[in-house]
């Protein structure tokens, strides 16, 4: 798991207190709340990325057919 930079958890956060109208004294569940959500879209990309990885057949190594030989 990679670490969230804390720019992204501080602007997340910032965004989270304007949309709950700029409410006092609510810095930490904001900043918690924020966090969980980057973390869940962070593993969410990455079981994208996995489960896209995982439904790309491998290559074969199958005979190359030729025309004409």
């Amino acid at each position: 798991m990679r670490e969230i930079p804390l720019a992204a958890i501080r602007a997340r956060a910032y965004d989270i207190w304007e949309r709950n109208h700029r409410p006092d004294g609510y810095e930490i569940q904001f900043w918690l709340l924020a966090e969980r959500e980057l973390r869940a879209e962070q593993e969410s990309r990455r079981d994208a990325d996995l489960a896209g990885a995982a439904s790309v057949p491998a290559a074969v190594d199958a005979p190359v057919e030729t025309v004409g030989g």
